[in-house]
């Protein structure tokens, strides 16, 4: 959210308001009332009758709809999305199409897990079939990256769950409302652990591209980076580790002798013992993880967990926050 905060103040925006429900407090606490100049507002997903029920994309959309209706057009954007799209380009199209809504479309090897688009000649979305399970129209799906006119309210329900996937985007197709922008930027959904590592290498690739070098402090010597890696602040690291290829590690973490760490994420403050292994895992910050430990790939441990020392954790193995793990675990 803050590379997409970013780029949307580069692109001249200076406005934006978070729908939030899960973990509000904390990305309000983080991102505050601005950032690079773009003033914050949030509006928390839920009904008034019941607090704790999320109104869903559409909903979400609607309780904005006093700060937004007399806008000419605004963008909608998925929080959970890496991307380089233009904006600029994109809202061009949609105001000289004239139509009520742009949908950002890329194509993936998988649909099946997106809104895929049947598109016509003229560009026009003919057909919006959310999560197709099999005989997908094409493999261009919804970037989740939206231009709206406001005359998109009337379709969406008040103070109730409303999907603007599943049922306002399939209604303006019929209607001949909505256009395609095929986006060919760098794009990924890191909405799931494995794509939120494949999008860390991605963009420490591209990064670390214009550095000639990366330090990590107060280390000791021989051990070993395989690039591509990016080490915070204060990182301490034993003999003979090695890091890398595809590794990120927080601000303060404390690496032992002999460790090694491939395709990982590391939060900061992390403290991993000698002769640890970690693959295709993400540590949440402040975890305590004990000599001789090896964690397969996919597993996800929560902030301030605790890993004893000699403990395997087998591939996809999720440790909840605070948790204490003495013995083997497999996939919870």
């Amino acid at each position: 959210m803050d590379l997409t905060l970013k780029k949307l103040a580069e692109s001249g925006v200076s406005e934006a308001i978070l729908a939030v429900n899960f973990m509000a407090d904390a990305l309000e606490r983080v991102f505050g009332k601005s950032k690079y100049r773009v003033k914050l507002r949030y509006l928390r997903d839920s009904t008034l009758e019941s607090p704790s029920m999320a109104l869903g994309t559409g909903g979400a959309i609607k309780q904005a709809e006093s700060l937004l209706k007399k806008e000419n057009c605004f963008f909608v954007q998925n929080g959970d999305i890496l991307s380089e799209i233009n904006y600029e380009e994109i809202v061009q199209l949609h105001k000289t199409k004239g139509v009520m809504a742009t949908l950002a479309l890329h194509k993936v090897k998988d649909p099946s897990r997106y809104g895929v688009v049947k598109l016509s000649s003229t560009g026009f979305i003919e057909d919006f079939i959310e999560k197709p399970k099999k005989d997908a129209p094409s493999n261009l799906v919804n970037a989740g990256i939206y231009v709206f006119n406001p005359e998109v309210f009337k379709y969406i329900p008040r103070g109730k769950p409303c999907s603007i996937e599943r049922e306002v985007f399939p209604k303006l197709a019929r209607e001949r409302k909505l256009r395609g922008y095929e986006a060919s930027n760098l794009w990924i959904d890191v909405g799931k652990p494995v794509d939120y590592i494949k999008a860390n290498r991605i963009w420490i690739e591209k990064v670390e591209a214009s550095r000639s070098s990366i330090t990590a402090t107060k280390s000791e010597e021989n051990w070993l980076i395989l690039q591509p890696i990016c080490i915070d602040e204060n990182v301490t690291i034993g003999r003979t580790s090695e890091i890398g290829p595809n590794a990120s590690l927080g601000k303060g973490c404390q690496i032992g002798q002999a460790v090694k760490i491939s395709n990982s994420i590391i939060f900061p403050t992390v403290t991993i013992g000698n002769q640890t292994i970690i693959t295709g895992t993400i540590i949440g910050a402040g975890v305590k993880i004990g000599e001789k430990v090896r964690i397969g790939t996919g597993c996800l441990i929560g902030d301030k967990a605790t890993i004893r020392d000699g403990v395997k954790l087998a591939n996809h193995t999720k440790v909840q926050p605070n948790k204490e793990v003495s013995n083997n675990a497999r996939r919870s």
